[in-house]
Order: C-alpha cells, then sequence, then structure tokens
C-alpha cells in the first residue's frame, strides 16, 4: 500500500441566477395580456431558477389559460404551480420554474385575514447540491405581512433545513419596503441581495415609474451575493406592473 498522501478533491462553486417576477397575469401596463412577451423578458436574462407571482390558471378574465404551464413550456422548463385562491376551476398563485433537478417539498396556505396568501418550498439540486428554493406573495396588510413572515421563518418552512446548514433562497413579491416590520424581521435572518452588492437600492413597484421596493431576493449567510440589478428594459416596463429582480449568487460546493 502506498503510503502517498492524496489531496483532498478541490471544491466546486457553482454560480446560480435566480428571478423574482410579478407578473401580474401577464396583463402589461398597456392593458394588453401576454403570456409571452413575460417569457420573452425572462429568456433575456437566462435566469436558472424563476419565482413567478400573480399567475393565472383557468380563469376566464385571462381566457382559461394555464399561464405558469405556457411560461415553462415557452422557457423549456418544469414547473410547480401553488394556487393561493381557488375558486370553482379558477386559481390564482405562484410558480418556481428551472430546467435543473427539481421536485416539490411543500405548497400551503399561510395565516391571511385579507386576501388568502400561500407559499411554494421546492428542492433543486445543482452540481449534486441541494438548493431549498421558497417563494411567496405577502398580503397587502401590515399585520399579515408579519404574521406571514414569521410562519415562513418557524420550523414548518425556513427553520427546518435552516438548521441542518443548507442553502436557502426566500424570494417573492413581499409587498414590504426596508423599513417595514416583515422586512425587518426577514433581514435579521438572512441576506437581502440588493443590500450584499453594494449598489444604489432599486425599485420594482410600478414597473413603469418605479419607487418601492417591493420585490425581493433573500439567501442564507452560507451563499455569495456576485450581483443584483432590476431588469428595467422598454418591454419589462410594458410586461407586468412590476419589474423582475435578478440575482447572481455563488453557491458553495460540497
Amino acid at each position: 500500500m502506498s503510503d502517498i498522501a492524496h489531496p483532498p478533491p478541490a471544491r466546486q462553486e457553482m454560480i446560480l441566477k435566480v428571478l423574482s417576477y410579478n407578473v401580474h397575469s401577464c396583463i402589461g401596463t398597456d392593458r394588453q395580456l401576454n403570456c409571452g412577451r413575460v417569457a420573452e423578458v425572462i429568456a433575456s436574462v437566462a435566469p436558472d431558477v424563476i419565482g413567478l407571482q400573480e399567475l393565472d390558471v383557468g380563469r376566464r378574465r385571462t381566457g382559461g389559460a394555464d399561464q405558469a404551464h405556457v411560461i415553462a413550456s415557452l422557457l423549456q422548463m418544469d414547473f410547480h404551480f401553488h394556487a393561493a385562491l381557488h375558486v370553482a376551476e379558477e386559481r390564482y398563485g405562484d410558480a418556481i420554474l428551472t430546467s435543473l433537478p427539481m421536485k416539490l417539498v411543500k405548497a400551503g396556505m399561510l395565516p391571511s385575514s385579507g386576501e388568502q396568501r400561500g407559499a411554494l418550498w421546492t428542492e433543486v439540486t445543482i452540481g449534486g447540491k441541494p438548493i431549498q428554493i421558497f417563494n411567496t406573495h405577502l398580503g397587502l396588510r401590515r399585520q399579515d405581512r408579519v404574521t406571514q413572515m414569521r410562519t415562513l421563518l418557524g420550523p414548518s418552512w425556513l427553520d427546518g433545513p435552516a438548521g441542518d446548514g443548507q442553502p436557502l433562497i426566500l424570494l417573492g413579491d413581499l409587498n414590504s419596503i426596508g423599513r417595514s416590520a416583515a422586512y425587518r424581521l426577514v433581514s435579521r435572518h438572512m441576506k437581502d441581495v440588493q443590500s450584499s452588492t453594494g449598489k444604489v437600492l432599486r425599485p420594482t413597484f410600478p414597473s413603469r415609474y418605479p419607487l418601492m421596493r417591493l420585490d425581493h431576493i433573500f439567501v442564507s449567510d452560507n451563499i455569495e451575493v456576485l450581483d443584483a440589478e432590476v431588469i428595467s428594459t422598454p418591454l419589462a416596463r410594458r410586461a407586468s406592473d412590476h419589474l423582475p429582480l435578478l440575482a447572481t449568487i455563488r453557491i458553495p460546493g460540497a
């Protein structure tokens, strides 16, 4: 047997592009319904993982289309959809899309006194390493947002895998600016990708003349933020009333 010591395998680092986008039922600021241009906005920045909010599935107001399926098909990605609102055959909610290996961990409702809200949790694998992705759309009422964020940070959602040191990504339309109670709650536990870059913080809503930073991506401390940008192309300003937020992050390898 040789006495030569072999060096440990080199650590791999994986770059991931993550997008959060409230698509406003694919109804743009010009009042036109168009899933295709939403997909075009997304494709232009080539994200690896996408969290979408305000998707219609089977709703008469948007022609009965399954918007999650349409956008995922145009992007050639797999998806999981969760309906926060379900009336008869009409559904409205959020989705996570990716072409990476993905499995659904949990989809559920969040406590709400106003319009019902929910959250979606999937596990995405890159380079053999599992990443926990959470997508949500918090309520319009302040107290709802605080309760919903506390629920998300609890043992049934983020706190479970966080205890195991797994990389976590929380994204979505949080309806929360930086001074809000819900934002302060999550920022004690996770990093805001925009704040982590040192660049000027960019608002995401309303898309034509953005004034408020409502859409966010938060990551756990074991994820490095390389860049964050709000996509403000002419097409993005027409396609929805929110602008998409893109983060480029580095996931440490095993």
